[in-house]
């Protein structure tokens, strides 16, 4: 285990804290002005493809970005943990069945999977982040693998690797370990629209 994991540990315990202390009514009025930062972005309005978490109690709620993509005909997909141990990405339509995976998140049951690197835009929940755009997770990696091909970018063409988080959630400076991938833009109540 490296310095910067067992640093990541303790700013994600703090991080987690700060989002579960936020009452309903602000991080629900937090989650909506987050949405429609990204739903009135360049990056969300020029995609054809996008891909978006579905929320844990207590993260941002995109499920208006959701239904924004759906009204406007883009294609929208789920992230999913495969048998394998993979995070896949499976179409989502409003009569996709849904059920909870072993970490209790929401998950598409059935339909057509599409490649990361086909996607557009990836709207990714965040535990912990920083002004470098470096991004805490809930440690298990499966973010990182998946992306482990965009370091080796020249330029950063797509996905856009967009995360959403509470101001809350912001720490002075993550220590990135070498196979951790920073973000393309990380959206706040607080933070500049895109």
């Amino acid at each position: 285990m490296t310095q910067a994991t067992i640093d990541q540990a303790r700013l994600r315990k703090s991080a987690i804290r700060a989002r579960r202390s936020l009452s309903d009514e602000v991080r629900n009025r937090a989650s909506s002005k987050i949405c429609e930062k990204v739903i009135r972005s360049h990056e969300f309005m020029s995609c054809k493809t996008v891909v978006c978490y579905l929320p844990s109690y207590d993260e941002v709620d995109p499920t208006a970005i959701i239904q924004r993509a759906w009204c406007a005909k883009k294609r929208v997909f789920a992230p999913i943990i495969s048998m394998h141990g993979n995070m896949i990405f499976r179409r989502l339509t409003p009569d996709t069945e849904l059920h909870k995976n072993v970490f209790g998140l929401w998950e598409p049951v059935s339909g057509p999977d599409i490649a990361a690197r086909k996607c557009d835009l990836i709207i990714t929940p965040v535990v912990a982040f920083d002004d470098q755009r470096h991004r805490i997770g809930m440690g298990s990696g499966y973010f990182d693998r998946c992306f482990e091909f965009l370091n080796h970018r020249q330029r950063w063409l797509r996905p856009k690797l967009l995360g959403l988080a509470f101001n809350c959630q912001k720490v002075e400076k993550i220590a990135p370990n070498p196979w951790d991938i920073p973000l393309y833009q990380v959206i706040t109540e607080n933070s500049q629209a895109l």
